[in-house]
């Protein structure tokens, strides 16, 4: 049987618990992280004049993969399909559900600075925060994925046939936690040492190169020809797809397959040894994505970015959302933004009840079993037990 994957172990508690858990994290995936929330970061901040630049738009759709559904496989490494006790949905709401609140309420308020009309978004999480909302129903989701005879089959299933029904929209992010369910379970199911022969073998390498090629060479050639709607699996289907509507699941099914696939390559081309500074900002990648929108925001809206348009502006700009990803990303930040990524809940619910202690009857003799009916003497008060050991101990 194939082993886990290693993870990273988590410390809480003291500081000295928190070094552990950042010695003990694998590199492998904080390299990983580190790419796609650069990659992010650097779309999120072009995305004023990508439509206009052909650079920009090609290098869009090449790096999709590696963004977006990068992040749900990786997201589903590190989940546990084990029972929801108090335990794990206590987890959930704080490292999960609180967040999307917090930084849906700061959008709103700096929309509002911006001139905008103040809205309170609780159905539908503004710009990436739609990824929260999912996240948590894939949490939910994944114990009883888990159960099914065919669960990779089934959720793709599921995400194909959710385009025909136009209710699973943007509400809820329902839409696109249904269709990106699949790669969320196939990320769990590597956490789990599965396709560990792809990710150690010598021939997989130069596929993985090629993958990567072929995704660039796509995105160059074809980057006007690939929709947006293919892409942000958010809307149901349109007549207007290429294929009709009866075979729009083959355009989605195709997606969703070289997205997998490139998400594997990325994988086998990262170095698993510890990288200088990229391991360590690659731990943050969750902070660089709840943050970047909001010192994003601002410049878009003023229009500043949009006046961006010569080739060593554009690479100017580049830099800067590299430089935003890397400070988001360094331990101060993390440190300092902690109360609102992972705010404390211990006010929210009652002390844990103390486990109970087992009561052992104290016996003298073994009685036949067929003539002695086993019972079970009731416990006694903390007086009686003071009482016997003394008059035991006394001379």
């Amino acid at each position: 049987m194939d082993k886990p994957l290693p993870r990273p172990a988590t410390v809480a508690g003291s500081p000295q618990g928190t070094a552990r858990a950042e010695r003990a994290r694998d590199p492998w995936w904080d390299n990983t992280r580190f790419v796609s929330a650069t990659l992010i970061v650097v779309l999120h901040t072009v995305g004023s004049i990508m439509e206009r630049e052909d650079v920009l738009h090609s290098f869009h759709i090449a790096s999709w993969a590696f963004r977006v559904p990068a992040f749900v496989m990786l997201a589903g490494v590190f989940s546990s399909s084990g029972p929801l006790g108090p335990r794990p949905l206590r987890s959930l709401l704080q490292s999960i559900v609180l967040p999307a609140l917090v930084f849906s309420l700061l959008f709103s308020l700096e929309s509002r600075w911006l001139g905008a009309e103040f809205t309170l978004h609780v159905v539908q999480l503004p710009w990436t925060l739609w990824f929260l909302m999912s996240l948590f129903f894939w949490r939910l989701l994944l114990p009883l994925v888990v159960q099914l005879r065919h669960p990779l089959v089934i959720t793709t299933g599921v995400a194909l046939a959710v385009g025909y029904i136009d209710e699973f929209g943007m509400a809820f992010s329902a839409s696109r936690t249904l269709v990106y369910m699949p790669l969320f379970y196939l990320g769990w199911r590597i956490g789990q040492g599965y396709l560990r022969t792809w990710f150690t073998s010598r021939w997989s390498l130069p596929v993985a190169v090629a993958g990567i090629l072929a995704s660039c060479v796509a995105g160059w050639l074809w980057h006007r020809d690939i929709k947006g709607n293919w892409l942000s699996m958010r809307h149901p289907y349109s007549v207007a797809d290429p294929m009709s509507l009866e075979w729009a699941w083959v355009i989605r099914l195709l997606v969703l397959a070289s997205a997998a696939a490139l998400v594997l390559c990325l994988l086998r081309l990262m170095p698993r040894r510890r990288l200088p500074l990229i391991s360590a900002l690659g731990a943050g990648g969750f902070t660089i994505y709840l943050l970047h929108p909001l010192v994003i925001m601002p410049f878009r809206e003023q229009g500043w970015i949009s006046r961006v348009n010569t080739p060593v502006e554009i690479v100017g700009l580049v830099l800067c959302a590299v430089l935003l990803t890397m400070t988001l990303g360094s331990p101060p930040v993390r440190r300092l933004v902690q109360p609102l990524t992972r705010p404390s809940i211990a006010w929210m619910f009652a002390p844990a009840p103390p486990r109970p202690q087992p009561v052992f009857a104290e016996t003298t003799a073994a009685p036949a079993p067929s003539t002695v009916t086993a019972t079970i003497p009731a416990p006694r008060s903390a007086a009686e037990q003071t009482t016997t050991a003394t008059a035991t101990k006394a001379p």
